[in-house]
């Protein structure tokens, strides 16, 4: 299951919605309840009265039913920041790692690191306030130090390790 950015974001919009529908659903079953609790004193074996207190009824465990699955969303969003955070916890360490295992310099991390985060040579000159030149150097002797021949190797390397050992064969 994936838990990127867009899903959370999805997440916080479905919590607002319940929440609205909850509230437009609580005052709805205020004003039946105060309607049905008037309806008692008037009329209490009508047609009118019993069909009220159907409905009110239906709506007040509407609410109940409304404020669990909002709690569950609540909760199940919470669950999917906790398990982004240790993705990108987990993510951070795999790269830290492999980059020690490399003996990268200070230099070829923060340039490994950009490039992992989609940047070109001309983006990350301008960060470091290098020479494209530079950059891509720095590059070669990543990539050399990684033993594959370019960016989407490179980054290969670190999806393959989110993904356990790769894809299984059909």
């Amino acid at each position: 299951m994936s838990f990127g950015p867009d899903i959370l974001v999805s997440g916080r919009r479905q919590i607002v919605a319940l929440s609205i529908f909850l509230v437009i659903q609580t005052l709805g079953t205020v004003f039946y309840v105060g309607d049905v609790i008037a309806d008692l004193r008037e009329a209490p074996a009508s047609a009118h009265f019993i069909f009220e207190a159907i409905v009110t009824a239906a709506l007040v465990l509407g609410v109940i039913l409304g404020t669990f699955a909002l709690r569950r969303t609540i909760e199940l969003l919470r669950s999917q920041e906790q398990a982004l955070a240790v993705a990108r916890g987990a993510l951070s360490e795999v790269i830290e790692g492999q980059f020690d295992a490399w003996a990268l310099t200070p230099a070829e991390r923060d340039v490994g690191l950009l490039a992992l985060k989609g940047l070109d040579v001309a983006e990350i000159a301008e960060l470091r306030g290098a020479a494209q030149g530079t950059v891509r150097a720095q590059l070669t002797r990543i990539y050399s130090k990684a033993g594959v021949s370019g960016r989407a190797q490179f980054a290969a390397i670190f999806v393959e390790d989110l993904l356990g050992g790769g894809l299984k064969a059909a």
